[in-house]
């Protein structure tokens, strides 16, 4: 999978997952039929977008970009379907162009002569064991996940 074949997934995947909760948030606090939307569609939401930030930072460190530009992305993750605004001006811009530059086979930085940054090390070895990666991110996503449950839901805004 491309670094723009996974980012588009994520950024499609965070702003889907925005609409769900929101309908969720119509039937809990407009319609007052069900919290249920809130509760299922609230738990998605978050793992992807916890999921759609690792992909993020995969490509910050991926593509080099600059600081701003991962701030952006990173920022997109929070309003409402804006992952899929930054996921065009991306592509519009090339900074989703290319292979990956590190894993097995495309370590472009080391056939260039450079030696890799930690960041990019990190991300050499997740490319190049796939599954354990997935298991791994999955884990930390679960971990984040948990913690966030067990602090409980933001405090409303006004009472």
């Amino acid at each position: 999978m491309t670094p723009r074949t996974l980012f588009r997934t994520a950024s499609t995947a965070e702003a889907i997952t925005w609409t769900l909760l929101i309908i969720g948030m119509v039937l809990k606090y407009v319609t007052k039929t069900t919290e249920l939307g809130v509760r299922v569609f609230g738990l998605i939401h978050g793992v992807v977008f916890l999921a759609y930030v690792l992909v993020a930072l995969a490509l910050w460190i991926n593509q080099r970009w600059s600081t701003k530009t991962a701030f952006f992305a990173l920022a997109a993750a929070i309003p409402p379907w804006a992952t899929l605004w930054f996921d065009k001006h991306a592509e519009k811009h090339g900074l989703v162009e290319g292979p990956w530059r590190v894993g097995p086979g495309t370590s472009v930085a080391t056939r260039e002569g450079e030696s890799l940054s930690l960041p990019e090390r990190g991300l050499d070895t997740a490319l190049r064991y796939p599954v354990l990666s997935l298991v791994a991110g999955a884990a930390v996503v679960a971990v984040a996940t948990a913690i966030l449950l067990w602090i409980g839901p933001p405090v409303p805004w006004a009472r």
